[in-house]
């Protein structure tokens, strides 16, 4: 079974284009929110941030501290790099696992946001860019997030450029306005 993998920037509309392949009856591996799962499930992982950020990277129910880990992480490159070391390969690893269960579809697809800065991309045999215009995914993720420019901005600068990733064998392009 074909593995193809579906990428784009923040807000630029892969979760909509994702839901599509749903509709159509293609398993859909969502890299992002099963990261945020791993992160609060896997021992493993919960060590790791935990030595990385200190004890206040975790709330006192378990809970990730997602603001408190993203104020240092997107402040302190070297701290983003360190995490990802630690949450890619076990995405990676549950990704797998995921894709070998999934049984009657031609094909897969893993929906990640960081599927080239990761390496994710060489696991798989095709990958999707889902592209759109700068000033619209920011502000769809204002929208989205309840969050500041400055704040998307800063996200925005730790990802490859639409540019970088529209290498990819297949660009689907959202001009029109926002994707709900």
């Amino acid at each position: 079974m074909l593995k193809v993998g579906l990428t784009g920037g923040i807000g630029s509309g892969k979760t909509t284009v994702a839901q599509l392949f749903e509709v159509l009856g293609i398993p859909v591996y969502y890299a992002d929110d099963r990261a945020k799962r791993l992160m609060v499930e896997d021992p493993a992982l919960i060590e790791g941030i935990k030595s990385l950020f200190g004890p206040e990277s975790y709330q006192a129910d378990g809970a990730l501290h997602r603001a408190f880990i993203a104020q240092w992480a997107f402040s302190e490159p070297s701290l983003l790099k360190q995490l990802e070391a630690l949450v890619h390969p076990a995405v990676f690893a549950d990704g797998n696992r995921w894709h070998e269960a999934q049984s009657g579809a031609p094909y897969t697809l893993k929906e990640a946001a960081l599927l080239f800065e990761s390496g994710g991309y060489k696991e798989l045999d095709k990958v999707i860019t889902v592209s759109a215009p700068l000033e619209l995914r920011i502000a769809r993720v204002i929208r989205r997030d309840q969050t500041t420019r400055e704040a998307v901005e800063a996200r925005i600068r730790q990802q490859m450029t639409d540019e970088e990733k529209c290498g990819s064998p297949i660009l689907l392009s959202s001009t029109t306005g926002p994707i709900a």
